[in-house]
């Protein structure tokens, strides 16, 4: 019976593996299911890291687009509660700038300001070549016609007096020496002249060039000089007083109306300066008796509209948090970013943002949401009471821009709020003026002549220093009284290309005692002006001249010497004020009032969302950080898989020899039993 049950339980170990029934490869397989367990846990790690990756990367956009609604309503102008409106837009349209204050104006259009039109002879055509192809300069210089009679186009007994703006040029060669060509030559060097040809339809020579000043006003009128090709000259050439070459077929003219029956004139037809705050654009006259009524009045809609979009930014940031960080209690589900310090921090910076009131503001400002209807809900939401909102604005409709956006304002109305730095802090500053800055002057110590002759080649040229730049400029021929060589060395000056590149000009003038004077139009210790050289020096009596350089403005903000450059005084680095800076336009000296400056909800998320953004914000770091572990996991499951192949090839060698050893020992057996069969059988 014993030998009976050995040869049963050889039998059943018997199947499969190499001889002994051992199944190895699934004892090997289960035995790794339970080794891999570590590496099933970080591959489940990887798969968290990978979904918070994404998730991060769906918060930044969601931030990126709070950012962009919040930069929008960081401007002051997003809370312009006025608006302007014309009764007659046919005539006038206006538009809001800043300063502007509620009123009615009467406003009538007596004519409008026009650019003056020339046009040259006719010619047969638009390509030929006129003139030898001599190379030949078109001056041109803008200024007043005056005096005399106008008759088919052409003045008799009229004069030109420049406006002393610059003198600019064209160059005509025979690569341009066409009607076309000179058209195409003069709207290419953007002088302030627009040029078209025209066909006029006649039988002979139809084609005429009209020459349009692209500046409207008295005083853009054309004087024309043309040197080199004498065709050219006798075509091109214009000076009311003068040569005639050009026929005018509109006069300059400027703009006349009336505001509250106060009669302005204005060189253009859009006017900044004659009601405070608004733009007026003149488009035609109004009829006799009946003026327009521009109304400047309050307007709640525009503050209505920005503080609505506030709400509804800051809303949909928060909704997106709260349901990041989310937990469903009934269902047991936790959301990505439940408990995750770095969203949860976002959060409360947002909230302890909303708690603090905006400092800085003037007397009559806002420093908390409540005040202008916007309230905290208990699910951390902002909502928006319109009854309340429009009551505010009603109130108080200069008060929203301190309350949203970046505001400054100055106290004294000869000063003005510029910018502010990184670095301001909000704030009421106390504003003291030292020293206003002045401009760089230059003026001769001898009376001009009262005619001055200016000859080509013997007196016609000065070394003009400006503003740190040197260069040499040439007079025009002829014979000056003081005030007329005054504009033509102004317009010699501010139409000399180095000059003007660099932004500086001049103003010419003989002051009192006959003396030239030249007066840098920059502010400030970078204003100097003085004529250094030139064989026109000794015309002028200018050796030895009085130069005076500009001076910056200099004075205190907040009670710490402040930085002047020009009229801008900015505040000192190191001061609570760094950075803040205002134009002192004159004035008296010693105290000039306050500066605030205040740093709105708007801007204040918008700054907040931007160090949440910055490569060093709370996203960036966390998502970094989760980088560095998403290597640190890579490199533990190369490791880990390493050490399981290892693992793997050691049991099935273990087992393999196992089978091996058993299939030995049950051959064994057989053998033993078949011998023990055959001695039993003998006996």
């Amino acid at each position: 019976m014993t030998l009976t049950a050995v040869a049963t339980t050889n039998a059943a170990i018997s199947s499969a593996g190499i001889g002994s029934g051992l199944d190895v490869t699934s004892i090997v397989a289960k035995l790794m299911s339970v080794e891999q367990q570590p590496l099933n846990l970080l591959t489940q790690a990887e798969a968290s890291y990978n979904a918070k990756i994404s998730g991060y990367g769906t918060l930044q956009s969601d931030v990126s687009q709070f950012q962009t609604a919040m930069s929008g309503l960081a401007a002051s102008s997003q809370y312009n509660s006025l608006t302007a409106t014309s009764s007659n837009t046919a005539a006038v349209t206006a538009t809001l700038g800043t300063g502007a204050v509620a009123g009615s104006y009467s406003l009538g259009v007596t004519n409008l300001a026009q650019a003056q039109n020339l046009v040259t002879a006719g010619q047969a055509s638009t390509t030929t070549a006129i003139g030898s192809g001599a190379t030949t300069t078109l001056s041109f210089d803008f200024g007043t016609i005056s005096g005399g009679t106008l008759s088919g186009g052409i003045y008799t007994g009229a004069s030109f007096t420049s406006s002393g703006s610059g003198i600019k040029t064209v160059t005509i060669n025979s690569t341009n020496d066409s009607l076309a060509g000179i058209a195409n030559a003069i709207n290419s060097a953007g002088i302030g002249v627009s040029a078209t040809v025209i066909n006029t339809g006649s039988a002979t020579n139809p084609y005429v060039l009209s020459l349009t000043s692209t500046q409207t006003g008295l005083a853009s009128s054309m004087d024309i000089s043309v040197s080199g090709d004498a065709t050219l000259s006798s075509l091109l050439s214009y000076n009311p007083a003068s040569v005639q070459d050009l026929t005018q077929n509109t006069a300059a003219q400027n703009a006349n109306f009336t505001v509250n029956g106060v009669g302005i004139t204005s060189a253009s037809n859009t006017v900044t300066t004659a009601i405070q705050g608004v733009s007026l654009n003149l488009l035609g006259a109004t009829p006799a008796g009946s003026p327009a009524t521009i109304s400047v009045a309050s307007d709640p809609t525009a503050v209505s509209t920005a503080v609505n979009q506030f709400v509804t930014a800051y809303n949909t940031l928060t909704q997106t948090l709260q349901s990041a960080t989310a937990y469903n209690a009934s269902t047991k589900t936790a959301a990505l970013f439940n408990g995750d310090p770095t969203v949860t921090d976002m959060q409360r910076q947002l909230q302890n943002l909303l708690m603090k009131p905006v400092a800085g503001g003037t007397s009559n400002a806002m420093t908390m949401l409540y005040q202008a209807g916007v309230s905290l809900q208990s699910n951390g939401t902002l909502s928006v009471d319109t009854t309340k909102l429009n009551a505010a604005i009603a109130a108080n409709p200069n008060g929203f821009a301190g309350l949203f956006a970046v505001s400054g304002q100055a106290s004294d109305s000869l000063v003005n709020y510029v910018s502010a730095g990184a670095n301001t802090k909000p704030g009421v500053y106390n504003l003291s003026i030292s020293q206003l800055a002045t401009q760089g002057t230059a003026a001769a110590t001898t009376a001009l002549s009262s005619s001055t002759t200016i000859t080509a080649g013997s007196n016609d040229t000065l070394q003009v220093l400006l503003d740190g730049n040197s260069s040499s400029i040439t007079l025009a021929p002829g014979t000056y009284t003081p005030a007329a060589l005054a504009l033509q060395i102004q317009s010699q000056i501010n139409g000399n290309s180095t000059f003007s590149a660099a932004g500086s000009s001049v103003t010419a003038t003989v002051n009192a005692s006959g003396d030239l004077q030249l007066t840098s139009n920059r502010y400030g210790s970078a204003s100097t002006v003085n004529l250094t050289g030139g064989n026109g020096l000794s015309s002028l009596n200018f050796s030895g001249a009085t130069v005076t350089s500009g001076l910056d403005v200099a004075g205190t903000i907040n009670g710490v010497t402040a930085v002047g450059s020009g009229q801008t005084l900015t505040g000192a680095t190191g001061d609570a004020s760094a950075g803040l800076a205002v134009q002192v336009n004159g004035g008296a000296l010693g105290a000039r009032g306050t500066v605030s400056y205040s740093q709105g909800y708007a801007y204040q998320f918008n700054t907040l969302a931007t160090s949440f953004l910055s490569p060093t914000g709370d996203i960036a770091t966390a998502t970094n950080n989760i980088n560095t572990q998403l290597q640190n996991n890579a490199a533990q499951q190369t490791a880990m898989n390493k050490q399981l192949a290892a693992m793997q090839a050691r049991y099935m060698a273990q087992f393999t020899a196992l089978d091996t050893l058993i299939s030995s020992m049950s051959a064994t057996s057989t053998f033993l039993t078949q011998q023990l069969s055959a001695m039993t059988a003998s006996t």
